[in-house]
């Protein structure tokens, strides 16, 4: 397994590259198309899924481009008001060559808010950052449900694991 962060777009968003046995997905492919699609052509393995972590603009800009030149299929949670070809729920697993992430509905920054759970790894989108989480006060937002996620991907986070939010550096998890 290969993880690379691009940090695209005006807002500094970390977009993923996750490879794993000649399959890829590209999560949160937030803007700067031109740069994720080089990074993707450096491999010769196949892009599979585009995984959206909630549908903030910064974290969408270049899902539609990045689906053309790839024709990967778009997962976003089912409360998302975005377009994918399949929406994801609570528990749902992705399977990316050898290994499977498994969806949390993390809601709080958004509606949509989701992380991805793997083998010692998560990607928490804007939910849960190295030194924060992501704000509340935007619509959709909520703070009891943020406090809620928090806890739960406090429990799920065990030392070592890599954390790879949305925004800044990812960080393994000190416990």
């Amino acid at each position: 397994m290969e993880i690379k962060r691009l940090v695209v777009g005006e807002l500094a968003t970390n977009c993923y590259i996750l490879t794993s046995a000649n399959e890829m997905a590209v999560i949160d492919p937030g803007g700067d198309a031109d740069k994720i699609l080089e990074e993707i052509k450096r491999s010769s393995a196949k892009v599979k899924y585009i995984i959206i972590t909630h549908e903030h603009f910064d974290h969408v800009l270049a899902v539609k481009e990045v689906k053309r030149e790839t024709e990967a299929e778009i997962l976003a949670h089912q409360n998302s008001s975005y377009q994918c070809d399949r929406a994801l729920s609570e528990g749902e697993e992705i399977e990316i060559g050898d290994i499977v992430l498994t969806v949390l509905h993390t809601p709080g920054h958004t509606k949509d808010s989701i992380s991805l759970l793997g083998p010692n790894i998560i990607f928490t989108g804007d939910t849960l950052f190295k030194d924060g989480y992501g704000r509340t006060d935007l619509p959709g937002g909520s703070e009891e449900e943020m406090e809620r996620s928090l806890q739960r991907l406090s429990t799920l986070s065990k030392p070592g694991m890599m954390i790879y939010p949305g925004h800044g550096e990812f960080y393994a998890h000190q416990g």
